[in-house]
């Protein structure tokens, strides 16, 4: 009897011993209910866009704000720079980008590599708690292509000349499947950016026999080899049918999956489709804005479809506020702001080019209708991943990442530890937001909206800027001269992270100190120089 008692209790045990084993994530172990991690990653879309962000925007946007209102909704979510290439940078290694050889502007399709193969992304973390890992879209990141002549320099140009010596009919290296991603397909740079050619796992997908160009009020993009089977038009849709056919493909395995899905759109050359042009009654941005959104509502569905809602992420933002090609004056004239209520727009240090729409949809553990106020930034997401996971970061990964688990689990912001945000525009300028105040190190834009940099006049202007934007969110009122103490606060503590390499607890890293043009970048000094 004795005996008998101790064998059931023996099963016992060890079947909450074991149960018990499962549920822990150690770094580096694989937890086998890991949810799939979607990251839809918009090109140029303005946070007023988006109507669940801006009750007073004239663009329906139904699918993504069913999104929104079937999860958490992040009200103060910003890329780390007010352009493409640095955010997208910023968003695979948490890492701000102006660390990097990158200190401002952007790369070209022709680009060489920015994130080195030794450098962790977040696919490459994912990878490491079992994850399928893709890529579909527009990179932005520069791979390395195949060269005819090895002995001719590589420039930077945009004629279509300058493309003659690139080998289409070779694998490019130093792409997306060298740094942790499985499947791969999308192309170079922006969709107005040459070469205009499709790359699946390393290799050019069709021949390059033609030479394209269209200089369309809205549908321009510069002269480029093209590809067969690459359709301006078509791109958009072409990526979504591939997302959609890859969430199928995965559904049918037992493996949890992360998907970049980062659309060219709707970037410039604004390209909505025969069937949605005209449908907003406004102009054609916001024609391709709709049709970017029911395209969202058909991927979401066909996860539900497939009945991986409840334990699928989803991950929707923007690269940065929405460019002027969207023609702001039109809109206007219609009562719709692509930035909503905020100053500025793409390339600004302004709220408007770096504020986006942030939204977090995952049944399983979020609310729906859930809304934070935290202020988070793109970057947080390889932290926010590993996290999930189960991984632990090693020192040299994601310095400016910080987990926003905390965030969608309702554990209290407390858990969240951002200290304070730092922005960059188009020009190198630096911005830091720390609570309510933001220092600005530039006189006006730092971009593209007045007053624009080296324009008539902007040496009368304040050589810094700081707004309180709890108070002032449209950042008219310069208080510099009233709060010098706020100032050097912010100021020191953006030295500190500049001096330290990262933003985040850890050991001192190492900033890049050369820019992509080769002269030296010394990121403290022109912080101090304000």
């Amino acid at each position: 009897m004795f005996t008998h008692q101790l064998k059931i209790y023996f099963v016992l045990f060890s079947a909450i011993f074991i149960s018990c084993k499962e549920q822990k994530k150690e770094p580096g172990e694989t937890v086998k209910k890991s949810p799939n991690i979607i990251y839809i990653l918009t090109d140029d879309l303005g946070y007023g866009d988006i109507a669940a962000f801006n009750r007073e925007g004239k663009i329906p946007t139904p699918h993504i704000d069913k999104l929104a209102a079937s999860g958490m909704k992040f009200t103060d979510a910003h890329t780390s720079s007010a352009v493409c290439t640095p955010t997208r940078y910023g968003i695979l290694t948490g890492r701000y980008n102006w660390r990097s050889p990158l200190k401002s502007g952007v790369l070209t399709g022709k680009s060489k590599a920015l994130i080195p193969t030794e450098r962790s992304t977040v696919a490459s973390v994912l990878k490491k708690a079992d994850y399928h890992t893709a890529f579909i879209g527009k990179w932005h990141l520069g791979w390395d292509w195949a060269v005819k002549d090895s002995t001719l320099i590589e420039g930077e140009g945009w004629d279509a000349r300058d493309f003659d010596n690139l080998d289409f009919t070779k694998p490019i290296t130093n792409g997306p499947q060298d740094l942790g991603f499985d499947y791969s397909y999308g192309h170079s740079g922006s969709l107005d950016m040459a070469p205009y050619v499709y790359v699946e796992n390393g290799k050019v997908t069709a021949a390059v026999d033609t030479v394209t160009v269209d200089k369309g009020k809205y549908t321009w993009w510069r002269e480029g080899p093209t590809a067969a089977d690459f359709v301006h038009d078509d791109v958009t849709p072409n990526f979504f049918r591939k997302a959609i056919d890859y969430v199928e493909d995965r559904s049918k395995e037992n493996k949890s999956f992360f998907l970049y899905l980062a659309l060219p759109s709707p970037h410039t050359p604004i390209l909505p489709t025969k069937e949605w042009l005209g449908k907003s009654d406004l102009n054609p941005y916001a024609d391709f804005v709709m049709m970017v959104d029911d395209y969202v509502g058909q991927l979401v569905s066909t996860i539900e479809n497939k009945g991986l809602a409840e334990n699928t992420i989803v991950i929707f933002t923007s690269d940065n506020g929405c460019s002027p090609q969207a023609n702001f004056e039109l809109l206007a004239e219609k009562d719709h702001d692509p930035s909503g209520k905020y100053r500025g727009h793409k390339a600004d240090i302004y709220e408007g080019g770096h504020r986006v729409p942030f939204i977090v949809k995952w049944p399983k553990e979020i609310e729906a209708g859930s809304v934070s106020d935290k202020t988070i930034c793109t970057t947080d997401f390889m932290a926010t991943a590993a996290d999930i996971a189960g991984i632990r970061l090693n020192d040299n990964e994601g310095e400016d990442s910080f987990s926003m688990l905390p965030l969608f689990l309702s554990r209290g912001e407390t858990e969240y530890l951002r200290e304070a945000t730092v922005h960059h525009s188009i020009n190198g300028s630096f911005a830091i937001r720390k609570n309510e105040f933001k220092l600005i190190l530039c006189p006006g834009s730092g971009g593209w909206s007045a007053p624009k940099p080296n324009s008539e006049g902007i040496e009368k202007l304040p050589p810094i800027q700081l707004y309180n934007l709890s108070t002032d969110p449209e950042e008219k009122q310069n208080l510099y001269a009233q709060h010098p103490e706020k100032v050097e606060e912010l100021k020191s503590l953006l030295v500190s992270y500049i001096d330290m390499g990262r933003s985040t607890p850890g050991p001192k890293q190492k900033n890049s100190n050369l820019n992509l043009q080769g002269k030296t970048w010394q990121q403290r000094e022109v912080v101090l120089s304000k």
